[in-house]
């Protein structure tokens, strides 16, 4: 039985001032890394460990992940953490490449009213510490639980003023977040973690120019966040010292990133007692979030009314702004497919599944989806902006050939926490993204080892049979 809170996600303003908010993240931090998580908070993060797993076994795979392996084997020596798919490295080197590939399929989870992907930076930094410092998976599943929850209550707070100002907040808030986490496997005191977090903040960013690029920098941007943390935590113990208060002290990270438009309610309100993490969202298609509200829409209109591609003459989605700009008609490369509205609304009437196959080369060039691509409508709407990031609204309406207009509204796509996947999905989901790696039987055993959690040990066992099969 699944045990999320499948309560509706929102990021509530409030008057909470800004002033002493470092102060008081620090002081839960440190409160945290002796505090026993409770039972839906622990379970939940075994449910991302499957989700997260899923996602790095075959992004392990790709050019970008095989790049940036080849930059770690040069750059990274050592052998105290696991980089799956290379063997053992450093602890900076391992998270940097487990990152990336983490990232590398966009079929990692969220956090809506963040618009990030906590998992992605949290596991790979803090998996990779707990290795060096020989942590217990008690005190590691601690370090995941607050390096999510700083990640989705930090990006909440900014957005969209972050995503307005052009940062991705995946690696803008991820490394602040992630630097948390690796804190509680260190023990770090009050003093050490604002220094921690004061050179985290040097470290963050990400720009969103990636966008309709085909630059696969985006993939890149959850390992760098990642390995930085570790960076900033093993600094600040040797004796590195960073500015004081660096959410609100002036030129720090409020005022860099998200000026005029950050609300400390949303980080500190409820902090260690109402868990943002629990209502993150998990990835049923591999594509951007954005993408999967019309996804629904279009595969609701196939299974109502039994039409296919060559049905359809022309398409509208009306959905909120953020999502909007992911209109490209044409693309050229699996990302902008994975940016692209257009293509996933041609591809989800084409094809009976919407995986990664879909996604691939061949699909991409099938005539009948670039020439519908191109003659769908994204735009945005009053309405779906007044409910999103409570919502996440996509309307979705197909002209027919026939003359027929057939129409579908989704508020909450599949995977969120209203719309919950269960945990059963989750093992299915890992067990059909990791078995054309592993093998199906490796996968399902491996599954069972992950949702157990007994050792870290599970993770290298993953590395060794990623590199027996490639």
């Amino acid at each position: 039985m699944s045990i999320t809170d499948t309560s509706t996600p929102v990021a509530t303003s409030t008057t909470t001032s800004l002033d002493g908010a470092t102060d008081a993240l620090v002081a839960w931090v440190v409160e945290a890394t002796t505090t026993e998580l409770p039972a839906a908070v622990d379970h939940h993060v075994r449910r991302l460990l499957v989700d997260y797993m899923a996602a790095v076994v075959p992004g392990s795979t790709t050019d970008v992940a095989r790049a940036v392996a080849g930059h770690v084997a040069a750059t990274y020596g050592g052998n105290g953490a696991t980089a799956v798919g290379l063997g053992r490295v450093s602890a900076p080197g391992a998270a940097l490449l487990n990152g990336t590939s983490c990232h590398s399929l966009e079929v990692d989870d969220g956090y809506t009213p963040g618009s990030v992907h906590p998992s992605s930076v949290s596991f790979p930094a803090v998996l990779a510490a707990a290795e060096v410092l020989g942590s217990d998976t008690t005190t590691t599943t601690r370090g995941l639980a607050v390096a999510l929850e700083v990640t989705s209550r930090l990006a909440a707070a900014g957005h969209p003023t972050t995503w307005r100002n052009h940062f991705h907040n995946t690696p803008l808030a991820g490394v602040i977040g992630a630097t948390c986490g690796v804190a509680v496997l260190h023990g770090l005191d009050a003093d050490r973690l604002h220094d921690a977090l004061g050179v985290a903040a040097s470290h963050a960013g990400g720009l969103f120019a990636f966008l309709g690029k085909s630059a696969e920098v985006k993939r890149v941007h959850p390992g760098k966040a990642a390995r930085d943390a570790i960076a900033s935590v093993e600094l600040a113990v040797a004796g590195v010292t960073g500015p004081r208060s660096i959410l609100e002290t002036p030129h720090g990270y409020v005022d860099a990133f998200a000026d005029g438009g950050f609300d400390a309610g949303v980080l500190l309100d409820g902090l260690g007692r109402d868990w943002a993490v629990l209502n993150s969202y998990v990835k049923p298609y591999p594509s951007c979030r954005h993408l999967h509200g019309p996804i629904d829409a279009v595969l609701a209109l196939r299974a109502e009314h039994g039409i296919g591609i060559d049905d359809v003459a022309s398409a509208a989605v009306r959905t909120y702004t953020v999502a909007s700009h992911h209109a490209a008609p044409v693309v050229d490369s699996l990302l902008d497919a994975q940016m692209s509205i257009p293509f996933a609304l041609a591809t989800a009437l084409a094809h009976d599944e919407v995986g990664l196959t879909e996604f691939d080369g061949p699909a991409r060039q099938d005539p009948r989806i670039r020439e519908l691509a191109t003659h769908v409508e994204v735009v945005a709407d009053a309405q779906s902006d007044s409910e999103y990031p409570r919502l996440r609204p996509a309307s979705v309406e197909l002209r027919l050939h026939d003359g027929r207009v057939v129409s579908h509204r989704v508020e909450l796509p599949y995977g969120e926490p209203g719309n919950p996947v269960s945990d059963e999905e989750m093992t299915a989901k890992f067990v059909r993204l990791a078995a054309p790696v592993l093998g199906a039987d490796e996968a399902r055993e491996l599954a069972k080892d992950l949702w157990a959690f007994e050792s870290l040990d599970v993770i290298a066992r993953i590395d060794l049979s990623v590199r027996k099969q490639s």
